[in-house]
């Protein structure tokens, strides 16, 4: 089973690709450390609603759309 914090890590790192950002420079944007973007990414760190509200408002969606993109993952 796919757990959600995977799930949110592949949602962000396809949409931050399709915003065509390098996931360094999207740290940037977002006010995030890049090792700790990279960590989101890869579903290994349960991100906080802080951190997902940082991720939302750089990526120009609300954290509630954000959170509907990664339940669509596979």
């Amino acid at each position: 089973m796919i757990t959600i914090q995977i799930k949110l890590g592949r949602a962000v790192r396809r949409l931050r690709a399709q915003a065509d950002y390098s996931q360094e420079s999207f740290a940037a944007a977002a006010g995030i450390h890049r090792t700790y973007m990279g960590l989101v990414e890869r579903g290994r760190v349960a991100a906080t609603i802080i951190t997902i509200q940082k991720i939302s408002t750089a990526l120009g969606i609300s954290p509630s759309q954000l959170l509907a993109e990664a339940e669509h993952e596979h």
